[in-house]
C-alpha cells in the first residue's frame, strides 16, 4: 500500500512540474504562450485543454499588473537624471503622441484593435505587450482587461492548432 502512494506522489510530482513549467513559460514577456502551449502539448505530451487553461491563466496574471502599474513605473523612470531620464521621457513622449492620434481616429474600436494585436501570436505581439499599449493609450482599465484576454484565448487556440499540426511556433 506504502509503495503505491509513492508512485502516486511522484506521478502527482512530475505532473505539478509539467504544468509548472507551462505556467511559468506563459509569463516570460515575447515568450508567452506561444511557447508555452508547444512546450506543453509537443515537448512533454500534456493533454490539450489543461495546458491551454495553465497557459492562459498565466498569460494573464501580469495584465492588470501592468496595466495598473506600467504608466507609473515610467513617469518614475522619466524623473531619473541624466540619459536614461531623457530617453524615458522621449519614450512617453512618442507614446503618448501616438496615443492621441489613435484614439482619434479609432474612438471605441481601440479595443477591438487592441484585442486584434494581442490575438496574432507574432513576435512583439501579445498580452504584454498589448497591456503596455493600453497603458500608454490611456485605455480604461476593465474594457482593456478585457481585449487582452479574448486576444489572449484566441492566440492559445491558434497555438493549440498549430501545435496540434506539427509546427512548434510562429517565429
Amino acid at each position: 500500500m506504502n509503495l503505491n502512494r509513492e508512485g502516486a506522489y511522484r506521478v502527482m510530482a512530475g505532473l505539478f512540474g509539467k504544468y509548472f513549467w507551462v505556467f511559468f513559460v506563459s509569463m516570460i514577456p515575447i515568450v508567452e504562450l506561444r511557447g508555452a502551449i508547444p512546450i506543453g502539448v509537443v515537448g512533454q505530451q500534456l493533454p490539450l485543454l489543461p495546458v491551454l487553461a495553465v497557459a492562459i491563466v498565466g498569460n494573464m496574471l501580469p495584465v492588470p499588473v501592468i496595466l495598473l502599474f506600467a504608466k507609473r513605473v515610467l513617469l518614475w523612470c522619466c524623473t531619473w537624471p541624466g540619459i536614461f531620464g531623457r530617453v524615458f521621457s522621449k519614450i512617453h513622449e512618442k507614446g503618448m503622441k501616438a496615443g492621441a492620434k489613435m484614439q482619434q481616429k479609432a474612438g471605441r474600436s481601440v479595443y477591438v484593435g487592441l484585442f486584434l494585436f494581442v490575438a496574432i501570436p507574432l513576435p512583439g505581439t501579445g498580452a504584454w505587450t498589448g497591456s503596455l499599449a493600453a497603458t500608454l493609450l490611456d485605455l480604461k482599465f476593465w474594457p482593456s482587461v478585457l481585449a487582452v484576454m479574448l486576444g489572449v484565448v484566441s492566440a492559445g487556440l491558434i497555438m493549440l492548432t498549430l501545435s496540434q499540426l506539427g509546427v512548434m511556433a510562429i517565429y
